[in-house]
């Protein structure tokens, strides 16, 4: 069956993935006969909006408040993403999802090299030329994504948050690229929110990733609280438990709080977005709070009012910014 490449793109990753029959991590990406190889840019462009705005609960950036000429360069993003995610967790056998990742990523070597053939880099090209976004981004992303193959659980701290740097920061740093603001001080601050974010969504699935035998809270941090392996799994909310919560709460409300300066230091357009991303993993810190930290019973939702109070506070925070410039300039 011959589908349009905006049917194409609405269809699961894992399905389309069959299709190209990719030979995976073998440093070039073997041939392959499927119908959408090498699309024009417009084909491409079309390719990631229509997956990008299929997903768009899951990717709140690109919406109305961001600059219009900015779009089509966060659904390409978006796109390369969203196949890296699913070719992880979405394949359903993780020797398969190995070799679909290192085939990712050569598709991704070759798309630097200027050799693009699957939609999402031929999109994606013209992006990390006009805003120059490093390689090591996408790639430490699907490094990420590889280690969620065999690392089901953590013990310390420090290896959390290493995988935080490669899951979480990059994205960050590649919209710092598309926003053209590159400055350390503006990459340290989006880190501490991405990293903030990224541990809010640890708190609230918890349940969800003992489903999938993923474990998220340090192992250190679960012995400083008498909470074993095995009163994770059977589910026991205790004391321990409930203190541990909130030690994990405060951790991830303090990144997300320090990195809040970045919102002022954007150009007045993305103020919003960013304020609004980093509110969201407030909101669900606060959420978490207000049912006790009972995340084994109940899992914490961010609701539609509560998306829309963000907005309306993240509104009137900007027009405050802009008022304040004005009084300064007089």
């Amino acid at each position: 069956m011959n589908r349009t490449i905006r049917e194409e793109a609405a269809r699961p990753v894992a399905e389309q993935a069959a299709d190209w029959r990719p030979i995976g991590g073998s440093g070039e990406a073997g041939e392959t006969s499927h119908p959408h190889i090498d699309p024009s840019l417009e084909d491409a462009n079309s390719y990631c909006r229509t997956l990008a705005t299929g997903h768009y609960e899951n990717f709140p950036l690109v919406s109305w408040l961001l600059p219009r000429g900015l779009h089509q360069h966060f659904y390409n993003v978006y796109a390369f993403c969203r196949w890296a995610d699913d070719l992880g967790d979405e394949i359903g056998d993780t020797k398969r999802s190995l070799e679909l990742l290192g085939w990712w990523r050569d598709e991704l070597q070759l798309c630097y090299s200027d050799r693009c053939r699957h939609p999402v880099f031929v999109a994606l090209r013209p992006t990390i030329e006009t805003f120059k976004v490093p390689e090591k981004l996408f790639d430490n992303l699907i490094s990420a994504f590889e280690q969620d193959q065999h690392v089901l659980e953590y013990d310390t701290r420090e290896q959390l948050l290493d995988y935080c740097t490669r899951s979480a920061n990059p994205v960050g740093r590649i919209v710092l690229h598309l926003c053209r603001q590159t400055s350390e001080q503006a990459f340290a601050w989006s880190d501490s929110i991405c990293t903030g974010l990224q541990l809010a969504n640890f708190c609230q699935d918890v349940s969800r990733d003992l489903d999938i035998n993923r474990i998220y809270i340090p192992k250190e941090d679960r012995d400083r609280f008498g909470v074993t392996r095995e009163d994770l799994l059977a589910r026991r909310t205790t004391d321990g438990f409930l203190e541990l919560m909130k030690y994990e709460v405060d951790h991830s409300r303090e990144l997300l709080e320090s990195g809040l300066p970045l919102v002022e230091a954007l150009p007045g357009p993305l103020q919003i977005d960013i304020d609004l991303f980093t509110r969201g993993g407030l909101c669900i810190l606060q959420r978490i709070e207000q049912i006790d930290f009972r995340v084994l019973e109940t899992r914490p939702v961010v609701t539609k009012l509560d998306a829309l109070r963000m907005l309306t506070s993240s509104l009137l925070r900007a027009g405050g910014r802009r008022l304040r410039r004005k009084c300064h300039a007089h």
